[in-house]
């Protein structure tokens, strides 16, 4: 296992960020105002100790269930504050799920969204065409109703139509047909059936670069360096050949930015599908040679994709080691936002994973915030919260709500 070590930057570089915290603030507030923000987000959040980065940003989260019951108030008044603002006249909100119900941990993250929306006094239900023939799920604190949805031409919840359909639904296998002129948030354009996760990097980048200019650091300690490999590259010889080559380059820039900062421990990409979502198809690398020399049967696992949808671009990202650990778990803060605000963290903990590896699958636990309260170096993670790991948090929002901004211009320009 490669181990890292290197100055805490972050650690010196706080009271800078403490000094410049009302400029931040008027830059947000700014840029909020100016761009479509998303109703609600979650980020994945790597604190190596000398960087801290946002390494995925999700627009249908499906984890309310693992938020502190603390973070629910505020949480809840966020979505409230983005409704009232976006949708003033909203009485009954429709949440459209994904259709794994079975899960008990994905219907109790529903039953939380419903709580949170019904705080407005709302009317929410819950339902799709997939779900018809079940009248309730059982998620992991008591049972949620589903109501009979039609989507025909026209949107019918138990016979009639609701207001605003809450998307909580990745649309990894196309958008909604069906459901006529009723307003959908977050819209079916940040499905994943076409949106890629290079393009929130490209969206995020001028604001990473705007954050550091206000706090006069280098944009690098505050995000990930990427490239992506397109169109079937990994399963042609000749263009793995050409890409083996770029991961080298690539390492080789990482290596400088290590020397840099006196940063010990070698440089890791991770190659992931530019589409798409829960950790499939994801491969750890550390030299070009491994890529040509892959396997068929890696080759498909990373072509793979959630419900079978097949792979055709692949993000490269600096992989970025966690300094996070509590009595041998490594951990991942996760931030819940909504209306691009910061409003809740939990954390993926893993006692099997070192401090590179992608921490967003099955093995992994989740803790809140009062767990880690108890454990031993847990109260030094909880200091990062309010600073950092926001700061990053909601500069990914920005780019979330830049994407969106692009694809409604793309939309007015295409009538």
């Amino acid at each position: 296992m490669t181990e890292y070590s290197g100055p805490n930057l972050l650690a010196e570089l706080s009271a800078k960020l403490e000094s410049k915290r009302e400029e931040l603030s008027d830059f947000f507030s700014s840029e909020r105002a100016k761009l479509p923000m998303p109703l609600y987000a979650s980020v994945d959040i790597r604190d190596a100790g000398w960087k801290v980065a946002a390494v995925d940003a999700n627009a249908y989260p499906a984890g309310f269930n693992n938020v502190s019951s603390a973070d629910l108030p505020a949480l809840s008044k966020q979505l409230l504050i983005w409704l009232k603002k976006e949708h003033p006249d909203t009485k009954w909100l429709h949440i459209w799920p994904e259709s794994h119900t079975r899960n008990k941990g994905y219907v109790e993250n529903l039953i939380t969204l419903q709580k949170l929306f019904s705080q407005g006094g709302n009317k929410v239900t819950v339902g799709s065409p997939a779900l018809n023939e079940l009248d309730e799920v059982e998620g992991l604190t008591g049972t949620l109703s589903l109501s009979k949805t039609t989507a025909e031409g026209e949107l019918l919840v138990s016979g009639r139509t609701p207001d605003l359909v809450i998307l909580n639904h990745d649309l990894s296998n196309g958008p909604l047909d069906g459901i006529g002129g009723v307003p959908l948030a977050p819209p079916q354009a940040m499905g994943w059936y076409q949106r890629k996760k290079s393009n929130h990097f490209r969206h995020v980048q001028p604001f990473i670069d705007k954050a550091a200019e206000i706090l006069d650091i280098d944009p690098w300690l505050l995000g990930t360096h990427w490239f992506v490999s397109e169109d079937k590259c990994l399963e042609e010889e000749v263009c793995r050949i050409k890409l083996a080559a770029h991961v080298d380059s690539f390492l080789e820039f990482l290596e400088t930015k290590y020397e840099e900062y006196g940063i010990e421990g070698e440089p890791v990409l991770f190659v992931k599908n530019d589409s798409g979502t829960y950790g499939l198809g994801i491969l750890e690398i550390r030299n070009g040679e491994q890529l040509l020399n892959l396997s068929n049967r890696k080759v498909n696992k990373l072509t793979y994709g959630k419900g079978g949808t097949e792979a055709i671009d692949f993000l490269i990202q600096e992989g970025v080691p966690t300094a996070l650990s509590v009595e041998g778990h490594v951990i991942e803060p996760c931030i819940y936002g909504a209306g691009g605000h910061s409003c809740a963290t939990f954390y993926r903990a893993n006692p099997k994973k070192g401090v590179i590896a992608n921490l967003n699958t099955p093995s992994t636990k989740f803790l809140q915030p009062e767990d880690l309260a108890h454990m031993d170096g847990g109260d030094l993670i909880l200091g990062r919260v309010d600073n950092w790991h926001s700061l990053v948090a909601e500069l990914a929002m920005l780019a979330m709500g830049s994407e969106l901004a692009e694809l409604n211009s793309n939309v007015i320009s295409h009538g």
